[in-house]
């Protein structure tokens, strides 16, 4: 991700959710972007509570809007050359597209600006027994 400062950047509240470090990610970010937030289906205390719990500061988030109507607000809010969306899925993706914001999956966010994922290794690892050397 090698735009320039006049971005803004949002978040849906599970894509971050998917970051080992999103109060990082939102410093990092504020390096290169002009604004940045949260959007989500959730209820407002939902976004407000991950975010204070991370200290995340936010410009924008999506209050008590779907996303949609949130990202569009955000749009006319915000006057910046690029509008980016990270996501989780390809619903977000459709939605970005609908809106006229550029998609970037978090996995590939998190490669592009060398950010760590919350879940790494093979997930058959997660759900295998742990191996004890204190055993017999």
């Amino acid at each position: 991700m090698n735009g320039g400062s006049d971005m803004t950047l949002a978040f849906e509240l599970e894509a971050l959710k998917e970051l080992a470090s999103p109060e990082s990610v939102f410093e990092d970010a504020r390096g290169w972007t002009e604004y940045i937030g949260v959007v989500s289906e959730k209820p407002t205390y939902v976004v407000t509570n991950f975010t204070r719990k991370n200290r995340i500061r936010q410009d924008f988030f999506s209050g008590p809007r779907g996303k949609a109507e949130s990202l569009q607000g955000v749009k006319n809010q915000f006057d910046t050359e690029r509008y980016v969306f990270v996501g989780a899925d390809d619903e977000d993706e459709t939605l970005a597209d609908d809106v006229g914001w550029e998609y970037l999956a978090v996995e590939d966010a998190a490669e592009a600006a060398d950010w760590v994922l919350a879940t790494t290794g093979d997930l058959d690892e997660e759900d295998s027994e742990p191996v004890r050397d204190d055993w017999p």
